[in-house]
């Protein structure tokens, strides 16, 4: 035991003390929080002011309502219900009648492509005298890369050929709103201690879990790897061989880094749970609108943690296996790639398994250790399974982990003796049995 603190203490305290891992440490925080802030100020900048746009109304009674509607786009309700304003999209429209009657309809867009070419307008919306029988418009600019603002003026147009088309069929306001107004679904949970108002937290939490747990074995995997292949490619194994058991260095390093992984993952925990306690009020305080914590059953934060410790090892003992097989980090970085794609199609599941968390393909994917962390989380947040289950699950994972653990130790225990060759699969195997 003494002998694998001690090599448990040299790994943990000197990754820690690397500058990698302190500037890794406070730069991973800011640039998240720059993916998402910079695009909110990015799509908030007013490139080029309100985009204007010339409207030639040959129905004669569309342009008041197209007008209403763009309005609407804009106010702070239409966001509300998820209908971003054209500001979201970094413009607003200006918009300019033209009457056309007749002949003059052919002089007047004549015009108006004049007024387009010496970007006196941005563009020119044309409404046929049949535009409410077929829906049918013609809109005219210089910038047809202007996806969002075409989309932002054909989202108005359609409720403005709504609202007028209810006019038409004598439709009276209160029911002309009432018909316009979104529909809010609210999802109850059915539980055994009753109902639970299910406001999309815990999947939240298990995307969370998910990608916190991609983003270590990303960032520790190779670590944990070149830690294990360290005394090969130095070869002084022989001389560490002579004090310390294979077993016990080999789960001393992979202890260690996975210690320095959780101490990174704490920092930025703590920082995230002060921004969402303090930041969070403060940011509401000077006016802007922030999006309230979910409430999350306690338990549901045990099982989280759980499985991700369990993920988290399964795939870094994979990772030690790998290391215990090669020569050099660069033939391990080269079988190390499967155990990624192992790991992404363990989300793939996520779908299947939330649509029947009861289903047997559920519940097996939900014991199969490679897949359990996120396949189990599923289930828990949709319909928790009976406990034993959970149980079962844990158990047989890191029961994994061990057994992964133990027949690395042994392969690890011949191969650092061996330079120059990368062992096969088969080679490993006998390695294992003979050890």
């Amino acid at each position: 035991m003494r002998k694998f603190l001690a090599v448990l203490k040299r790994e943990y305290i000197q990754r820690v003390r690397a500058k990698m891992f302190i500037v890794s440490t406070i730069l991973l925080p800011v640039v998240m929080s720059l993916f998402g802030l910079v695009p909110a100020i990015i799509l908030s900048i007013d490139a080029g002011g309100p985009m204007r746009v010339a409207v030639m109304d040959q129905t004669g009674k569309m342009y008041a309502r197209l007008e209403e509607a763009l309005a609407s786009e804009e106010t702070p309700e239409a966001t509300d219900r998820g209908n971003p304003g054209p500001e979201m999209a970094g413009r607003a429209f200006k918009l300019e009648q033209v009457t056309s009657i007749g002949p003059d309809a052919a002089a007047q867009r004549s015009q108006l492509d004049e007024r387009l070419r010496a970007k006196q307008l941005d563009g020119y919306l044309i409404l046929p005298p049949d535009f409410m029988d077929h829906s049918r418009a013609e809109f005219f600019n210089n910038n047809p890369g202007d996806v969002l603002s075409r989309r932002i003026l054909q989202r108005a147009l359609n409720r403005a050929v709504r609202e007028q088309r209810l006019v038409e069929a004598q439709v009276d306001p209160k029911t002309r709103q009432g018909l316009f107004q979104s529909v809010e679904l609210e999802s109850v949970k059915i539980g055994a201690t009753g109902e639970e108002r299910d406001s999309g937290g815990s999947f939240i939490l298990v995307f969370a879990v998910g990608f916190i747990m991609y983003l270590a074995i990303l960032m520790y995997g190779q670590i944990i790897l070149g830690a294990v292949i360290e005394e090969k490619e130095t070869r002084i194994a022989e001389i560490l061989f002579s004090s310390v058991k294979p077993f016990t260095l080999m789960m001393g390093k992979l202890v260690g880094v996975s210690l320095v992984a959780l101490t990174q993952l704490a920092i930025w925990a703590t920082a995230f749970s002060v921004f969402a306690l303090y930041g969070v009020n403060l940011l509401a305080s000077r006016g802007m609108k922030m999006t309230s914590i979910p409430g999350i059953p306690f338990a549901h934060y045990v099982y989280f943690a759980l499985f991700f410790l369990l993920g988290y090892f399964i795939y870094a003992t994979i990772y030690a296996l790998v290391g215990s097989m090669v020569t050099t980090t660069q033939e391990g970085g080269q079988l190390a790639m499967p155990i990624i794609l192992i790991l992404v199609v363990s989300f793939y599941l996520f779908l299947p398994v939330s649509r029947s968390p009861d289903s047997s393909f559920s519940f097996w994917v939900s014991m199969i250790p490679f897949t359990s962390p996120v396949a189990m989380l599923v289930r828990i947040v949709t319909q928790t399974p009976p406990f034993w289950q959970i149980a079962l699950s844990l158990i047989i994972g890191f029961g994994t982990v061990i057994l992964i653990m133990w027949i690395a130790s042994r392969i690890y225990r011949v191969g650092m003796l061996m330079y120059g060759k990368r062992a096969s699969i088969p080679e490993a195997l006998r390695w294992a049995r003979q050890a």
